[in-house]
């Protein structure tokens, strides 16, 4: 624990001009006490620390003093590439990882290179969660991603709605949606035969058995120690992409008739779902008289287009079904009385 302290002191003061001992004490999160032995040790060791006295003083390194401690390690590479959504990092329990991955990149820099990593962190900021949002860590997410970075089969309980289940899964990827956690993995009855370590086969297509779970939905995991031959036809963004296009799709199961106005047919995607925005908007024919477009759009049932389509306001005129229709005319009627 000392020693990784004392190594990542010098990567510090190797990074930056000088430190205070406070702004040491602070990144080191120890006190300024234990810095000042630490230096000590480390000028004893050889290292060239020099302290400069008074209030403007501070800690730094002499004559231009480079480490070759700077190679990075598996982990901290991998680390590195997801630095750029720093909560999923904490939430997997690989904050301290990317710290030193990000302070080895920074000592290897020239000098005049070295404010970049704070130069873009000023500048660009990726927020996973929604809006109106306060996401929980799953408490079991840090032994999934251990086991999903290692391959490592899992045993897990599982909660599908008020049934637990257990299952033997090959974790291949964590999916961050919205500030919710999901698990691409392949149960162990659906692998190939002879799907283990060293075994050398690989599945019949990039999706084959693969299935998707909510992280929050386990109640239990646990790794076998025994790892999986991974599949290297899996891409874990295009197994996404094609179940998130799945999942909308099998929600929309219902259809309603719209006469939308220009302006109409410009926010209707962003009170619906996009994509079903966007074909029935591509397959209506052109305008009547008054401008409007007909569209026959897909939404999940009438209570959910009521909801979504109700702020378009008179930009939107639903003709059918029937029932809904009606219920958007009563709307309007209580409208105007409120207005009259």
């Amino acid at each position: 624990m000392r020693a990784a302290r004392l190594i990542k002191m010098v990567l510090l003061l190797q990074s930056r001009p000088s430190m205070t001992a406070a702004e040491l004490a602070r990144e080191l999160e120890v006190s300024e006490r234990t810095v000042a032995r630490d230096v000590l040790s480390l000028s004893e060791a050889g290292v060239p620390v020099y302290a400069d006295r008074g209030r403007a003083g501070g800690y730094r390194l002499v004559g231009g003093y480079r480490t070759r401690l700077t190679g990075l390690g598996r982990s901290e590479a991998e680390a590195l590439f997801l630095s750029g959504v720093p909560s999923a990092l904490r939430e997997m329990g690989l904050a301290d990882a990317a710290s030193a991955a990000r302070l080895k990149v920074s000592a290897a820099l020239l000098p005049e290179l070295r404010d970049a990593a704070s130069g873009a962190a000023q500048r660009f900021h990726l927020d996973a969660p929604g809006w109106y949002h306060e996401p929980g860590t799953p408490p079991l997410l840090p032994t999934v991603a251990d086991a999903v970075w290692d391959d490592r089969r899992l045993s897990a309980r599982y909660l599908r709605k008020d049934t637990e289940v257990e299952r033997e899964l090959e974790p291949y990827g964590l999916v961050l949606k919205a500030g919710v956690w999901y698990l691409a993995a392949r149960p162990r009855d659906k692998a190939p035969t002879g799907h283990t370590a060293g075994a050398g086969q690989t599945a019949a297509g990039p999706g084959t058995g693969f299935r998707v779970y909510r992280v929050d939905r386990f109640t239990a995991v646990d790794t076998t120690g025994e790892r999986f031959h991974r599949d290297e036809s899996f891409d874990l963004p295009a197994f996404w992409a094609e179940r998130a296009a799945q999942f909308t799709r099998s929600l929309l199961r219902a259809e309603v008739v719209l006469r939308l106005s220009a302006q109409g047919v410009r926010q209707l995607p962003h009170v619906t779902d996009r994509v079903a925005a966007g074909e029935a908007v591509d397959s209506a024919g052109p305008p009547d008289a008054e401008g409007r477009l007909t569209v026959t759009l897909a939404v999940e049932s009438e209570e959910v287009a009521y909801a979504q389509l109700l702020g378009l306001g008179p930009e939107c005129e639903v003709c059918a079904p029937a029932a809904l229709r009606e219920r958007f005319a009563a709307a309007a009627r209580r409208a105007a009385a409120l207005y009259s």
